[in-house]
């Protein structure tokens, strides 16, 4: 389907694997790590709205749909994935994952994420655009700030992914089970970009970081990265509720 028509909707055996592969997944990662939800009661139950999480490692999307409420929700993958030729290629076709060029996605990818919402779909991704392999969040890209500048008041849902590291990884291989958390924020929307001064592409980048310090918000410090630091004086008014 091109980034041009109307309305997005998954192949049916990509929902049918994710039916399948969900549970699968599930008792995978209980076996392996102790897993723990939180905030599971702030996630809408129905429309479009975006979940954005910190990308420490390969670990943190299969976690986070695997033990998402619905199987209906789309996410992204960076076009180098669908190419190596891997497990991980082969389960991210299978899903259905979105490609899209790592960090510096084109007008008609971020076109068919717009269609996405606009069809009443969910959409996951990690603003950092890549995995950071050990805690501490890099700056997120601003392409996101544009697709929900299309799609209107969209919430936004912040989910902080807590032990996911390769260092993790290779405990919970060596069956020592190491604790894996997600933690799931309150929903928010961000201001249209009128609302900031200056040119839109600074008003972007503020909605990028005011999505990122409401997901710091939900990590411990040494997650934070960049986010660690004070926030623009412009953004504190909009993440007093969450201080």
């Amino acid at each position: 389907m091109s980034a041009t028509e109307a309305h997005y909707r998954p192949a049916w055996w990509n929902l049918a694997a994710r039916r399948t592969l969900r549970p699968v997944f599930r008792g995978l990662f209980r076996a392996a790590y102790r897993v723990r939800l939180t905030g599971l009661e702030n996630i809408p139950s129905r429309g479009p709205y975006v979940v954005v999480y910190n990308h420490v490692s390969i670990v943190d999307p299969p976690f986070i749909l695997s033990f998402w409420p619905t199987h209906r929700i789309e996410t992204v993958a960076a076009v180098e994935v669908f190419q190596r030729g891997k497990g991980q290629s082969l389960l991210t076709w299978l899903y259905g994952a979105l490609p899209i060029y790592r960090g510096k996605p084109d007008r008609q990818q971020l076109e068919r994420l717009v269609t996405v919402l606009r069809s009443g779909w969910p959409l996951l991704l990690a603003p950092e655009g890549t995995r950071s392999h050990t805690p501490g969040m890099g700056p997120g890209w601003t392409g996101l700030a544009y697709v929900l500048d299309q799609v209107g008041e969209v919430p936004v849902v912040p989910v902080g992914v807590v032990g996911s590291t390769d260092a993790a990884l290779r405990a919970a291989l060596r069956g020592k089970r190491p604790r894996l958390e997600m933690r799931v924020g309150r929903p928010f929307t961000l201001p249209p970009l009128s609302a900031w001064s200056g040119p839109r592409k600074r008003a972007r980048r503020l909605n990028t970081d005011l999505m990122m310090y409401r997901l710091a918000a939900l990590l411990p410090p040494e997650y934070r990265g960049v986010y660690a630091a004070e926030p623009p004086a412009e953004l504190r008014p909009y993440l007093e509720e969450v201080a």
